[in-house]
C-alpha cells in the first residue's frame, strides 16, 4: 500500500502562516509531537513502577534489566523492516497503525501476571513504538520546508521530553491511588485518540520535496550501505544512544536508591531532567540556523554545535559525589539537554548527508544500532547493580560518549548534498 497522492496542490507562500508553516503543516507537527510524547509515555511507565512492581513480583536488578534488554532487542529488529514499511505504507498510515500497536501492547501490560507475560508486552510495545521515528523524521523531511526544518526537527526531537516531563508526576500518583495496572490502561488508551485527530488532518497534505517519499520511487539497500552518510548517522548512533536508554530506564531507581526516594517522591527531580533535555531540542535548531547565518557551511554548523553539547555532558558523572538529589537531577539534566541537542542535530545532519528518499532506510538502521547499544548498557548496569560496582561505570561511559560520537562523525561525514 502506498501514500495516495494529494487531491489539492502544495499551498503557495502567500497562503502561510508563521515563518512560511502552512496550517496544515502546523497540525502535522503537532501531531508528530504528540505522537512521540506518547511514545515515551507508553515505555517509561514500568521503569516508573519498578518499586511496585519489584515488590509484587521479586524482581533483581538483572532481572529488571531483562526486561529493559528485551524491549531493546526487539525494537532494535524491528528497525531492520521499520524503514520498508514506513516507505511502503507512507508516513499516514504507517504511523497509525504503529501507534494502535503500540497503545494495544501498553494496555496488555495491565493483564501480565507472570515475568513471561510482561516480556511479551514489552515485545509488542517495541515493535510497534519502533515506527515512531522513521515515520515522524520522514513526515518532516516530506512536509515541512527545508528552509523551516531545522527548528521543526528541534521541536519534534523535543516531544519525548515532554511525555518524560508529564509521566513521572501522573504516573506514580495514579499508580498509588487506583493501582499499577490502571496506569497502563490509562496511557494506552491516550493512543486511540491521538489516531482520531491523525488521519483526518493529514488526509491532503502535499510533499514539499521534488523527489516524494512516497515508496513509488525504490532504493536498494545496498546502496544505502555503501553511502558513507549512512555509516555516519549509524554509527555515531550506536555510541551516543546507550546514555539515552540507559538514563531513561534506570534514572528512577537510580534516584530510589542513591537518594533513598520513593515512587511518591522521585517524579519531581525525574521531571526537572526531561524538562532540560525539552530545552536542549529546541536550543539546536536556533544554535544550528544562527551559525549559518553568520556564514558557516551547513556541515560546519553542524560539528561546531555537535563540539559544544559534546562538552556539556562531561560533567555528569558528577551526579554520583554530590549530596542532593535536585542536584544530581541537575548536573543529569544538563546532560539531557547536552544529548538531546547533539541528537536533534544529527538528525538534521542525516538529511544533510543523506538523499530524501534513503531517510527512512537510514533513520532504521542507526535506530537499530542505538537500541543494541542501549540493550547492552541496560544488561551492563544490571550486572553491575548486583555485583556492587554501582553506578559509576555507566556514569563514566554516558560522559565520554559523545566526544568519542563526535570524533566518529568528523572523520566519516562526506560533504553535505546540495539543497
Amino acid at each position: 500500500m502506498t501514500e495516495a497522492a494529494p487531491a489539492t496542490a502544495p499551498t503557495t507562500a502567500s497562503a502561510a502562516g508563521p515563518r512560511g508553516l502552512t496550517p496544515g503543516v502546523i497540525a502535522l507537527i503537532v501531531l508528530v509531537v504528540g505522537a512521540s510524547s506518547l511514545n515515551y509515555v507508553d515505555r517509561q511507565v514500568l521503569a516508573l513502577l519498578k518499586p511496585t512492581l519489584e515488590a509484587e513480583f521479586g524482581w533483581s536488578n538483572a532481572e529488571f534489566a531483562h526486561l529493559g534488554s528485551v524491549f531493546q532487542l526487539a525494537t532494535a529488529f524491528s528497525y531492520l523492516g521499520v524503514g520498508w514499511f514506513v516507505d511502503r505504507a507512507g508516513v499516514r498510515w504507517s504511523y497509525a497503525i504503529g501507534v494502535a500497536v503500540w497503545s494495544l501492547a501498553g494496555m496488555a501490560h495491565a493483564a501480565a501476571t507472570t515475568v513471561q507475560q510482561f516480556v511479551a508486552a514489552r515485545i509488542a510495545l517495541a515493535v510497534g513504538e519502533s515506527v515512531n521515528t522513521p515515520a515522524g523524521l520522514k513526515s518532516v523531511a516530506t512536509y515541512v520546508p527545508r528552509s523551516q526544518r531545522a527548528v521543526a526537527l528541534g521541536i519534534v526531537n523535543s516531544a519525548p521530553n515532554i511525555g518524560a516531563i508529564v509521566t513521572p508526576l501522573v504516573i506514580p500518583p495514579l499508580a498509588l491511588a487506583f493501582g499499577w495496572h490502571a496506569a497502563f490502561v490509562v496511557t494506552g488508551a491516550l493512543g486511540f485518540l491521538w489516531l482520531a485527530f491523525w488521519l483526518p488532518a493529514t488526509r491532503r497534505l502535499a510533499p514539499q520535496e521534488s523527489e516524494p517519499l512516497t515508496g513509488v520511487e525504490k532504493i536498494a539497500l545496498a546502496d544505502v550501505l555503501k553511502d558513507r552518510g549512512t555509516w555516519t548517522i549509524v554509527g555515531a548512533k550506536a555510541i551516543f544512544d546507550q546514555v539515552w536508554w540507559f538514563l531513561l530506564f534506570w534514572t528512577p531507581s537510580f534516584f530510589a536508591s542513591e537518594f533513598g526516594m520513593t515512587q511518591k517522591t522521585l517524579g519531581g527531580p525525574i521531571a526537572l531532567i526531561y524538562a532540560m533535555a525539552a530545552l536542549g531540542a529546541l536550543s539546536s535548531g536556533f544554535a544550528y540556523e544562527g551559525l549559518v547565518a553568520r556564514g558557516r557551511s551547513r556541515l560546519a554548523a553542524r560539528k561546531i554545535s555537535l563540539l559544544v553539547y559534546a562538552v556539556l555532558i562531561l560533567p555528569i558523572a558528577l551526579a554520583l559525589t554530590v549530596d542532593s538529589p535536585w542536584l544530581a537531577a541537575g548536573l543529569i539534566g544538563l546532560a539531557l539537554f547536552a544529548h538531546q541537542g547533539f541528537s536533534t542535530n544529527v538528525f538534521g545532519l542525516t538529511t544533510d548527508l543523506v538523499a530524501a528518499r534513503s531517510v527512512g532506510k537510514v533513520i532504521s538502521l542507526a535506530a537499530f544500532a542505538g537500541n543494541l547499544s542501549g540493550m547492552a548498557i541496560i544488561e551492563f548496569t544490571g550486572w553491575s547493580l548486583d555485583k556492587g560496582y554501582g553506578y559509576t561505570p555507566m556514569f563514566a561511559i554516558c560522559s565520554l560518549a559523545y566526544l568519542v560520537a563526535f570524533a566518529w562523525i568528523a572523520i566519516v561525514a562526506p560533504r553535505p548534498r546540495q539543497a
